[in-house]
């Protein structure tokens, strides 16, 4: 959500900026909308007191024995004009508040331009990728070696961008999640949260999710939506409050399920886990003051950062350009994992700040102490990881072809039971 009384003062500024998202000027609409209203509560408040003032009137004739039925006539017919004022405003309303509610963030002054992915600058990689190589098998196909991974099954319960993990795979998974959660709570000082997985309609309001994306998301048949993201959750804890600073900043991490329909991606990643409609994630929320939260989006960074360098993974950090950077995002970070089947870096993790664009959403605020004045605090969210896909990542990274196994990393191997390698199912010892 944006303010308006800074679009009023600053019209050029906000068309200008959303432009490099590829978004048309906006503004006229938004003042035109916006004087209309206050126009519209401005004659309803002279309205309203001419209507007090009459009844007045009215009072004084009636205690002298007077006739006033002329006043209460005028009095009725102002009545009659104020009702129909108040739906004009509240309507009008709605109308800016629709309008504002579906455009996106302002961007970081030093986010790069760009129309899309393709523009995305590289700031740093680490590990060296392995050699491609046109035999490597993909993650499906060594899952499938291994008799632990099965679509197919999957399918015939679900249907699609689904998967069936068994075995060594299923207890990976489990290790990745447990691994991450332990660095990011033990570590990195995020308090571990277990939220709901079904909201309501102004949570995903809160974080940006809807009215604008509502296609992307499953609605239940009573009202609740299943969270794209423990982001939904984790911010939503601080709606509606008036935080000290001293509770600043807050630090919160959760491993869920997420849920998403991947509308709009059709034919894409449709093979494996790569892009699903259920998938597992630890996810990290930052509430913080406005001052701190640039250094903090750096800070959530490294922690997502610190998860792959401790798997030994290939990986390179990107800044996303304008036309590429999320609706709710000022700014974002993605990591992108080395694939060797896939000969490319694919995205495991994204790190964005957005300001007070949530807060506003939300009302979350904090007062300092002494202020009149309450402030919008800044909400940062980011993977720490998406354990799907880092689960990709170590199972093509780490494959032997030289009897189908996958090695597990080595500070997986205390989630593993000291578990050196996944063998092919009747092999394991």
């Amino acid at each position: 959500m944006h303010d308006i009384k800074a679009i009023r003062e600053n019209p050029k500024e906000y068309d200008a900026n959303w432009s490099r998202r590829g978004v048309e000027p906006q503004t006229s609409e938004i003042l035109d909308l916006d004087e209309k209203k206050r126009e519209a509560q401005t004659e309803l408040q002279s309205l309203l007191q001419q209507r007090n003032e009459k009844s007045k009137e009215i009072g004084l004739i009636k205690s002298k024995g007077g006739d006033a039925q002329a006043l209460m006539d005028e009095v009725a017919g102002i009545k009659q004009a104020v009702s129909e004022l108040e739906e004009k405003e509240a309507q009008l309303s709605e109308d800016l508040d629709h309008l504002l509610a579906r455009l996106p963030n302002l961007l970081s002054n030093d986010v790069p331009d760009g129309a899309d992915e393709s523009e995305n600058r590289e700031l740093r990689k680490s590990g060296s990728p392995k050699a491609p190589n046109s035999d490597w098998p993909d993650h499906q196909s060594i899952g499938e070696e291994l008799g632990m991974f099965d679509a197919e099954v999957a399918a015939k319960v679900s249907g699609s961008r689904f998967v069936f993990l068994s075995n060594g795979l299923a207890r990976m998974e489990r290790a990745l999640a447990q691994f991450m959660l332990d660095v990011q709570t033990q570590e990195h000082g995020y308090t571990e949260v277990s939220p709901p997985l079904l909201v309501r309609d102004n949570a995903l309001y809160g974080t940006g999710q809807l009215p604008k994306f509502s296609e992307d998301l499953f609605k239940t048949t009573t009202d609740h939506w299943l969270i794209p993201t423990a982001e939904v959750s984790l911010t939503n804890i601080v709606a509606n409050m008036i935080l000290s600073p001293d509770d600043l900043p807050k630090r919160f991490t959760a491993y869920t399920p997420c849920f998403r329909s991947e509308a709009g991606s059709a034919g894409r990643d449709t093979r494996g886990m790569i892009r699903q409609h259920q998938f597992y994630k630890v996810e990290m929320v930052s509430v913080t003051k406005p001052e701190d939260s640039v250094s903090e989006h750096e800070r959530m960074t490294g922690c997502a950062e610190n998860i792959l360098n401790k798997l030994e993974l290939p990986f390179r950090t990107m800044v996303l350009c304008a036309g590429d950077t999320g609706f709710g995002a000022m700014k974002t970070y993605d990591l992108e994992v080395w694939l060797p089947a896939q000969n490319a870096y694919r995205e495991i993790s994204s790190c964005s700040n957005c300001g007070d664009f949530q807060a506003r959403r939300m009302k979350a605020r904090f007062k300092e102490q002494g202020a009149k004045e309450t402030q919008f605090v800044h909400t940062l969210n980011g993977s720490g990881l998406a354990v799907g896909r880092a689960l990709v990542a170590v199972m093509e990274n780490y494959y032997d072809p030289s009897d189908k196994g996958v090695f597990v990393p080595d500070v997986l191997k205390p989630y593993m039971g000291g578990l050196d390698k996944i063998l092919p199912l009747g092999e394991n010892k």
